[in-house]
């Protein structure tokens, strides 16, 4: 067994040397250029590839061995297992040959023909730093400044240092830091202080226009938008997070209009209110609707949102018991979440209105009453009425498929007549006067109709049937389809055929039932909120800044300011810009841009132009122009004078 661990021992120790230059190669490149992450990587690598290399020099090694020795006689194996005691006495001659058949020639030889070189490592890595060389030196290239700016930013956070104050209402502490990016709340106090004050220092810059001097005493500025400053130099920036509103979010119920159950006894609300830094009052607004039509009665209530362990979170959940809403059949609960925050300027979030409705018992002839407009007669059958009855024909004929003809011709044409006397009086909500089977008031002459068709093409639009009512267009046109489908209903069982005429009689009934429950709406109460009258100038008839409410005619805004066309094309060549124009292009781009990013790029142009960069005029005007958002068009007529040859001439005449 020391023979068997020794020989393997010198085989991997052969196979190693065999190896090593390779990961000797292969960490070359990275080390020439100065890479730890490389070296760091090629290291790595380089055990990994020990490790599957040791693996196969003691899987193989007894293979290898017989191959490359033949004094050993194919029998390297019992060097590592003999059971018999012919194996062993065959190991004991094989340990006397070992030392002196298995020598360093024989073990270069089985490295060489066994373990590869592995050159494609090599150029795998020359290639990877070849790559990772040429990218430092593109990035080098695009980045002449960054050792000046980065030598400038030294040299400011050594001599300068900012304090940032948030509002009390974040609950952030306030913070001493040197100059670099930074995220701050909105409305922070933000100070610069020189650490070793002189007089004669350059004032900061802000992108917005603003120049803020500094010496003996900090300046201060509050953060009402993202901005980037500068000094000697350096420049960096400083986004503003705005505070906003409360995120209110409604988890159950799931739909905004969602229909209880007929035997429904609870119904939960669900409700999830989320601040930037706390929510100081959440309400659930209740309106419960009672009754229809000209008797319906609102009630409201407010109940509050009980607080969390975390002030920035409401969380409330509440299984309502209809009895402690108040709800009975027939009624409606509308009901919307309103949150407050701890801003300085109280922010208000509203959510939107969501119902719950619990639907009433169904009574006969229910349907016919959607439209209160005319009184019900007695012997009007209502549509549910006139399904069953068609139910109850077609579950006749199919016990009894024998049924007299005569039977089921006036079974079917009394449920035709009683949907026929239905179809007539919601036609009347539309204007029409005639039925389609029989009856006086279809008869008429051909006079008549040519005196209609005349009306119809010469007169208004109010001498129209349909146009007489006094429903709007999406009732008419609920009203349009319950006719159309009563129409197929009777057609179908008029020609005796009483299972098609089922579909039709059901889409019926939806739009009736669509009509009545669109005759309750409720809407949030709103006014007009006047703006506050000044007291000091009430009744002193001053009008001194008051606006007409009369507008110029045809007098239109102007697209494009004239400072701003003319800045426009200054900045298209090289020659002088217009005065006080850094005040045009700051406002510009501070009214027309409204990404923080893009903002705060065009201000950067701004700062590069003035500072005297001509290759920059480009990049500003781009920006400039890019904020245009609806261009004007300008129409002109053009003079054209109009010969009796250019008349005949256009017109095809031949001399």
């Amino acid at each position: 067994m020391h023979a068997n661990a020794d020989i393997t021992r010198r085989i991997l120790r052969a196979a190693v040397l065999r190896r090593a230059p390779l990961w000797l190669a292969v960490a070359l490149p990275w080390i020439l250029l100065r890479s730890i992450p490389g070296v760091i990587v090629c290291a790595a690598w380089a055990a990994w590839d020990y490790l599957k290399l040791r693996q196969r020099v003691l899987a193989n090694w007894t293979r290898w061995v017989d191959g490359a020795v033949p004094e050993l006689e194919d029998s390297s194996a019992l060097l590592v297992h003999a059971e018999t005691p012919v194996g062993r006495l065959q190991q004991q001659r094989l340990l006397q040959r070992v030392s002196s058949a298995v020598g360093r020639n024989e073990l270069r030889g089985i490295a060489r023909a066994r373990v590869p070189l592995g050159l494609q490592w090599f150029a795998i890595s020359c290639a990877a730093a070849l790559a990772w060389w040429a990218v430092q030196r593109v990035d080098a290239g695009h980045a002449p400044a960054a050792p000046a700016l980065a030598r400038a930013a030294a040299v400011q956070k050594a001599q300068i240092a900012m304090r940032i104050t948030p509002p009390k209402y974040t609950g952030v502490a306030p913070s001493m830091t040197a100059p670099r990016d930074l995220q701050v709340p909105e409305q922070s106090i933000v100070e610069w202080c020189l650490k070793a004050p002189r007089d004669g220092e350059p004032p900061i810059e802000l992108s917005d226009g603003q120049v803020l001097k500094i010496g003996q005493e900090c300046v201060r500025w509050t953060a009402t938008e993202s901005v980037f400053w500068r000094w000697r130099g350096a420049r960096f920036n400083l986004k503003v997070v705005p505070d906003n509103a409360p995120r209110i979010t409604v988890s159950a119920p799931k739909e905004m209009v969602h229909v209880l159950s007929m035997d429904a006894r609870s119904a939960r609300i669900a409700v999830e209110v989320r601040d930037d830094y706390a929510v100081t009052r959440a309400t659930m607004h209740l309106t419960l609707a009672r009754g229809s039509g000209e008797n319906v009665r609102f009630s409201d209530r407010e109940v509050p949102l009980p607080g969390s362990k975390d002030p920035r979170v409401r969380n409330w959940a509440k299984d309502w018991s209809l009895a402690d809403l108040g709800m009975e059949p027939g009624d409606e609960l509308y009901f919307f979440i309103r949150a407050f925050d701890n801003a300085g300027r109280v922010q208000q979030s509203q959510s939107p209105t969501y119902t719950l409705r619990l639907p009433g018992p169904v009574e006969e002839g229910e349907e016919s009453t959607a439209l209160p407009m005319l009184v019900k007669p007695e012997n009007l059958r209502s549509q549910r009425q006139i399904i069953i009855d068609t139910e109850q024909l077609v579950a006749d004929l199919k016990a009894n498929p024998r049924m007299p003809a005569a039977t089921v011709q006036a079974r079917s044409q009394k449920i035709a007549g009683d949907q026929a006397m239905l179809r007539r009086r919601y036609g009347q909500f539309l204007g029409e006067e005639s039925s389609l089977f029989g009856g006086e008031e279809e008869h008429g002459d051909e006079h008549e109709a040519s005196k209609g068709g005349m009306i119809a093409e010469y007169g208004h639009m109010h001498d129209e049937s349909e146009n007489a009512t006094l429903f709007d267009e999406a009732t008419k046109k609920i009203l349009r389809r319950a006719l159309s489908a009563m129409w197929d209903a009777e057609k179908a069982l008029r020609a005796i055929t009483p299972k098609p005429a089922l579909p039709p009689e059901y889409k019926a009934l939806e739009a009736i039932k669509e009509l009545q429950q669109a005759d309750r709406i409720y809407l949030h109460k709103t006014a007009f909120a006047p703006p506050a009258i000044k007291e000091e100038i009430r009744m002193t008839g001053d009008v001194l800044g008051a606006k007409s409410y009369r507008r110029e005619q045809a007098a239109a805004d102007e697209a494009i300011p004239a400072e701003v066309r003319e800045l426009l094309q200054s900045l298209a060549g090289d020659g002088a810009l217009p005065a006080l124009w850094t005040r045009e292009a700051q406002d510009w781009i501070r009214a027309r841009i409204t990404n923080d990013d893009q903002r705060l790029a065009a201000q950067r142009a701004v700062q590069d132009v003035a500072d005297g960069c001509v290759p920059c005029r480009p990049v500003l005007r781009a920006w400039l122009r890019g904020a245009i958002t609806e261009a004007p068009v300008v129409l002109q007529a053009k003079p054209v004078t109009e010969t009796p040859f250019t008349r005949a001439w256009r017109s095809g005449a031949k001399p």
